[in-house]
């Protein structure tokens, strides 16, 4: 048992566009501990989404080995893949991805709609939107609730089924800095009471500074971190 919860060693990704391969990562190697805070920084192209997807079960590498939470994921086939995604991986998306019909809890079940242990569901969910502090807007839908509110649904239906990492991509990128900053505290509050393993790509470096180590991306290679 590997005593990383992400071990990425060596792992390669390449697309296929008609003729022409792209290589987004270039051996990339990475290890991140069980608690720890990272960002992920670097410019536009240099792999960042491709990492973020194979660290999140979205994807698999090429080439090269990934464990996460000990369990090898590169041969894994689309069903494996998915079942351990719902189990060991939160999302949180810049863009919030939340049903605009269905209420806070409604969002927040969804996921252990899907696990094989969905028992206790409600219960589940509302102690994931307590949380982070949503005790008494359980029942509003997203377009009753303000941008921080959404993502903080977002939060809590990425915690419901308590996975080992939670992946945040730009979090924050459609909040003012008030609720950016508040969001950051509930990410971080998170990690300090539960000890959640969080990645978080940003290109703020502001959002950086509150992480425990940034690792930057270039060209499809860890650079620094």
């Amino acid at each position: 048992m590997s005593d990383w919860v992400v071990d990425a060693q060596e792992v390669t990704k390449v697309f296929t566009m008609g003729e022409v391969e792209v290589h987004a990562l270039r051996g990339l190697s990475l290890t991140i501990e069980p608690g720890e805070v990272i960002a992920i920084m670097g410019p536009s192209g240099s792999g960042k989404s491709t990492l973020m997807n194979i660290l999140g079960c979205l994807d698999r590498p090429t080439a090269g080995n990934y464990y996460l939470d000990g369990e090898s994921v590169a041969e894994l086939n689309d069903d494996q893949l998915a079942d351990i995604r719902n189990r060991k991986v939160g999302f949180i998306f810049q863009s919030f991805n939340l049903l605009p019909r269905a209420t806070a809890l409604a969002n927040v079940e969804l996921p252990l709609r899907y696990a094989r242990n969905g028992k206790n569901r409600r219960q589940r969910a509302r102690a994931a939107l307590e949380a982070v502090g949503l005790a008494d807007r359980m029942t509003h839908r997203p377009n009753e609730l303000s941008g921080g509110e959404q993502q903080r649904v977002a939060i809590a239906r990425a915690i419901v089924n308590e996975p080992s990492i939670v992946m945040a991509d730009e979090p924050t990128g459609n909040l003012d800095t008030a609720s950016g900053d508040a969001i950051m505290e509930v990410l971080l509050n998170l990690n300090k009471e539960r000890g959640t393993t969080l990645i978080i790509v940003t290109h703020d470096p502001e959002i950086a500074e509150h992480t425990q180590r940034v690792v930057r991306i270039l060209d499809g290679r860890v650079v620094e971190g």
